[in-house]
């Protein structure tokens, strides 16, 4: 078991993952009830489907019950600069880390499968399933109870080793694998990610409520934007990496090797008036690839318009006019609000 582990560690380093743990499905027993408190206190706001599946999501054992090893793997995708900076262009677009490039869904599932494919050739009796972030798996508890890091206090994973740029995938198998210890929590006092967040989406260390969180606003939720919400998104178009960006352990982050992380130019610092102008058809050719492409583009425009009022721009005004007569009702809100925003004529 030992041996086949570490060729396995060995066969997950080949493939671009930069650290592997392995725990069992039965590793995270506390997360059902945390899970529980954050549905029945509303947080998760629109995201319904993390109700309907509390049952698998809250115990991966019943996800899969043949499973007998959950082995969870990280690859980084450190950012080349400070995505702080891109706030201090105001009339230009803030996009998260994540989305400046192409859709990490596919590259680490492919990567998994090959990990994977590796596994059954080793043990071909045995099955495995893997999965990134579309099935209802807490990968972020997972992750801990196998040693690869600790939720911080802004509920993302932390590594001693990684920083917190990393994505992770899963691997479920039947094969049994000696699990890794898991990870503790080494905030200490540290408290610059709460600190920072804009809109105030920490109730408490270690909890969220996405409710007020902007990646949930810009991606998630439908609709209107509380409009006492709206001055925190700066120019904030798709998600948010403040928390992330203030972590002192990314000191320790690992460089991505993945060219397919690194930001495509035309996603760094776009102008606000030429995202705000794109059609649906210009806007699925733009994010061709891109887990932005999912938003759609009205809720794309909306986010964009939201940045506009933000900007303190009153050439941008021309812009917002425009879309006074949008079809979509959130992205006229949006328009009329920038426009009051910017106090136009």
């Amino acid at each position: 078991m030992t041996d086949l582990k570490t060729a396995l560690a060995a066969e997950a380093r080949a493939a671009g993952f930069a650290a592997m743990g392995v725990c069992r499905p039965d590793a995270i027993p506390q997360a059902a009830d945390r899970l529980a408190a954050f549905v029945e206190q509303g947080r998760h706001g629109q995201m319904q489907w993390m109700a309907e599946r509390m049952a698998w999501r809250g115990n991966p054992a019943a996800l899969w019950p043949e499973a007998r090893s959950v082995v969870m793997l990280a690859e980084p995708y450190t950012p080349a600069q400070d995505p702080l900076e891109a706030l201090t262009h105001r009339d230009r677009a803030a996009i998260s880390v994540y989305a400046q490039n192409r859709d990490y869904h596919d590259i680490v599932k492919k990567r998994l499968k090959r990990v994977g494919r590796w596994l059954l050739e080793q043990r071909p009796e045995h099955a495995i399933k893997v999965f990134v972030d579309t099935a209802p798996v807490m990968e972020k508890p997972l992750a801990q109870a196998a040693g690869l890091g600790w939720q911080g206090k802004h509920t993302n994973l932390l590594s001693r080793d990684l920083g917190n740029w990393f994505f992770l995938g899963a691997i479920f198998t039947t094969v049994e694998l000696a699990p890794d210890p898991p990870e503790a929590e080494h905030c200490g006092s540290c408290t610059a990610c709460l600190d920072i967040c804009p809109t105030r989406a920490f109730p408490a260390p270690f909890q969220l409520d996405a409710r007020r969180c902007i990646s949930y606003l810009t991606i998630e939720h439908k609709g209107p934007v509380d409009p006492a919400l709206r001055d925190g998104l700066g120019n904030r178009i798709y998600g948010c990496d403040d928390c992330l960006a203030v972590c002192p352990w990314n000191k320790f982050a690992t460089e991505a090797r993945e060219l397919r992380y690194a930001a495509r130019p035309e996603f760094l610092c776009a102008p606000l008036e030429t995202l705000a102008m794109l059609d649906d058809a210009e806007f699925r050719a733009m994010f061709s690839g891109s887990p932005i492409k999912r938003i759609g583009r009205d809720r794309f425009v909306r986010n964009v318009l939201y940045a506009i009022g933000n900007s303190g721009e009153a050439r941008l005004c021309a812009v917002a006019q425009r879309l006074l007569d949008d079809p979509d009702a959130a992205v006229a809100d949006a328009a009329a609000w920038a426009m009051e925003k910017l106090r136009c004529a």
